[in-house]
């Protein structure tokens, strides 16, 4: 059901609105971790190395995915809050129509460019037929991830956070369930991992819009809706291309990184792609928090509350930093048997890369988790252009250091260490950021 996140205490909304956000984005995480998992164990270390190389261009997709769930999110949030049903659903309908646009052309062009995509990072002879196949599958599924996350975004907008997290609850479950049925049961090796997330994501899509549809019809307008408005698109692409725009580049920096790593071999490559599903499990889980806060700082701002965007950064510094300690002390207590699922005991030298992987970045989840609730704040008050400075940065620092450090090291470990040093900066920034643009707010 709707939510009006602009009433009650700051703190208990907040954590009420977000929690079943963490438990989804938990889901989300099995899919790709699913994926991972059943590839290690059941096909080899090499189809392992596939998806997580695959993975990086994945996340290029992903990003415009994801922009258009902020960019749609942000703006359904502010009318919500202003209560302007008529222009809320018109935004709806204008994200649906250009989202289908956007995507039609990125699968075309995914489908063009998927191996030479691969050939520049790097990918090593004998995981490039898996790589490319696994990856072409994905690009299929492209129609079912967009809609799929423009139907989260607006659910989440209007202050729904159960519904998202019931559905990938289901589908994150089955497709594990499916991920083994086609592996091991129909022995279609690594195109059964592709299939399996191509048809459960399909399953979730078709669902979700079909309730979205049904949740608008039940807010009433005295005028109708018009399905597509320029005006709302500038409106939504001021927030979605720079998010999109903040993603791709993390995600081109991510397969420069990745072309780096392959340098050091596949066991490097594997042990990597393991170890990075756990990290992005934890990092994935502050970015959709920091969504949640955008969320909520967008329905006050549209309500004019500035006093409860304040209060949301200091509640939502604290429920990262909960959620920080668990994924801390696991990663720094566990992190071996964590890597086991993905990778045979025999796997010396990935087993040792995942692991030096989680034990440098793990204790600084709590400098970037306070990043990432800056970030969401500044999303939602529309201050894109500071939000991508600080990402941009983070992004700029990580790649150029993990060139520099693993050069002069001559290990993959002076990779892993560019990622604090990064994280620390740009949170700095963010930060302040985020305090110099609420002042402007109070002061306008």
């Amino acid at each position: 059901m709707n939510k009006d996140l602009t009433q009650g205490d700051p703190q208990k909304v907040l954590w009420a609105f977000c929690m079943p956000m963490f438990g989804s984005i938990l889901f989300q995480q099995l899919y790709n971790i699913a994926d991972s998992l059943v590839a290690g164990k059941f096909i080899g270390e090499n189809a392992l190395a596939a998806v997580g190389n695959s993975y990086n261009i994945t996340l290029v997709f992903i990003a415009f995915a994801f922009g258009c769930n902020i960019g749609c999110s942000v703006i359904v949030s502010q009318l919500f809050g202003a209560r302007d049903y008529r222009s809320m659903k018109s935004s709806v309908y204008t994200t649906l129509i250009a989202g289908g646009a956007l995507c039609a052309a990125l699968l075309a062009a995914g489908l063009l460019s998927c191996d030479t995509l691969l050939q520049l990072m790097k990918t090593q002879p004998e995981i490039m037929a898996d790589s490319s196949l696994y990856l072409r599958i994905y690009i299929w599924g492209l129609p079912f991830l967009f809609f799929y996350n423009i139907a989260t975004g607006i659910f989440s907008a209007l202050g729904d956070s159960k519904t998202p997290f019931l559905f990938l609850a289901v589908s994150s479950s089955a497709n594990i369930l499916v991920d083994i049925l086609f592996v091991k049961g129909f022995s279609m090796g690594i195109a059964g991992v592709a299939w399996a997330t191509f048809l459960c994501q399909g399953a979730s899509c078709l669902v979700s819009l079909m309730l979205v549809i049904r949740r608008l019809a039940g807010i009433q307008t005295k005028e109708k809706p018009c399905l597509f408005s320029w005006r709302l698109l500038q409106k939504i692409a001021a927030v979605a291309v720079p998010s999109i725009l903040q993603q791709s580049f993390i995600s081109v920096g991510n397969m420069m990184i990745q072309g780096c790593i392959n340098s050091f071999g596949v066991s490097v490559a594997a042990g990597y792609s393991a170890a990075v599903k756990l990290n992005n499990l934890v990092i994935t889980s502050f970015t959709t928090i920091g969504n949640g806060i955008s969320n909520f700082t967008a329905q006050n701002l549209g309500a004019r509350k500035l006093g409860r965007i304040r209060e949301c950064f200091r509640a939502g510094w604290k429920l990262v930093w909960g959620i920080c300690i668990p994924f801390c002390a696991l990663y720094l207590g566990a992190g071996r048997f964590l890597l086991l699922l993905f990778l045979n005991k025999g796997s010396d030298t990935a087993l040792l890369t995942g692991q030096q992987f989680l034990w440098i970045l793990s204790p600084f989840y709590f400098i970037i988790s306070i990043k990432l609730v800056a970030d969401g704040i500044l999303r939602g008050i529309s201050a894109m252009g500071r939000f991508m400075a600080s990402t941009f940065l983070d992004l700029a620092l990580r790649v150029i250091l993990a060139f520099l450090l693993s050069g002069w090291m001559g290990s993959a470990i002076g990779i892993w260490c560019a990622w604090p040093v990064s994280w620390a900066i740009a949170t700095v920034l963010s930060v302040s950021f985020y305090r110099r643009s609420m002042r402007e707010l109070v002061k306008g």
